[in-house]
């Protein structure tokens, strides 16, 4: 079992048992192992592990765009892997927030329209979308270009845009698909401060795919895989951790 601690909190996501099995024509494809997990609110953990070792997988799987094979994912006390896929997509739209290596911005909108976008789901008022939406871009250092288009965006902002959008509805979690690949160490040292002051100031609780050692060390705990099994647990220095957060 491994566990992520934060001192004086509850588990806030438990994976039990976890199995997820592909076919390719007569043969199974084992891509999950029996992987056992608990982290708790207000952590920042990273994986890192070979090309198909099942990490994408798993964030896959914890964000409900996936379904196991076997075994159970619990979040909040709500266990997923069971739910129809209707209740799976509202369960997704209140409680996860995902960022990927491509920003997947629209072109033709700005970014206070393209950050606005998961809230035209919901039944907030124009107003209330806005003061949302304003809060967001506030918080990833975007309150001046909110009005500007992709194009007219370096690749960091565009990046802070997508994070803006992957919070404004105040997810539960974030889940993390190499956030920082297409971008050069300064940019993604960048949205690493920020990733860190997610969890530390608005106490966001992060799962992050990455293959840059730089980039994981600025989590609270890595978490190797390996052929669809957990191999190690690491906690991330002290002083790394000290050192990167803003």
């Amino acid at each position: 079992m491994v566990k992520v601690d934060a001192a004086g909190e509850s588990s806030l996501i438990n994976v039990r048992d976890l199995d997820k099995t592909y076919r390719r024509g007569e043969e199974e494809i084992d891509v999950l192992q029996g992987l056992n997990l608990d982290v708790r609110q207000g952590e920042f953990v990273a994986f890192m592990g070979p090309s198909g070792s099942g990490k994408t997988t798993l964030l896959n799987l914890l964000g409900g765009l996936d379904v196991p094979t076997r075994g159970s994912i619990t979040v909040s006390g709500d266990e997923i892997t069971h739910m129809s896929a209707g209740k799976l997509t509202e369960w997704r739209a209140r409680h996860v927030g995902f960022i990927f290596q491509t920003y997947n911005l629209i072109p033709v909108l700005n970014a206070f329209q393209n950050v606005e976008l998961p809230l035209l789901l919901t039944k907030l008022s124009k107003a209330e979308r806005r003061d949302h939406v304003e809060a967001a871009l506030s918080v990833v250092g975007l309150a001046d270009r909110m009005k500007h288009f992709p194009r007219q965006l370096s690749g960091g902002q565009e990046q802070r845009v997508a994070i803006a959008r992957a919070i404004v509805a105040d997810p539960t979690f974030l889940l993390c698909d190499e956030p920082t690949g297409d971008l050069d160490r300064k940019r993604a040292d960048e949205i690493m401060t920020l990733m860190e002051e997610l969890v530390a100031k608005y106490h966001k609780t992060i799962l992050m795919v990455t293959h840059d050692p730089l980039v994981a060390a600025r989590a609270h705990t890595i978490l190797h895989l390996d052929k669809g099994v957990l191999v190690e647990a690491r906690q991330a220095s002290q002083d790394t951790l000290a050192g990167g957060v803003a």
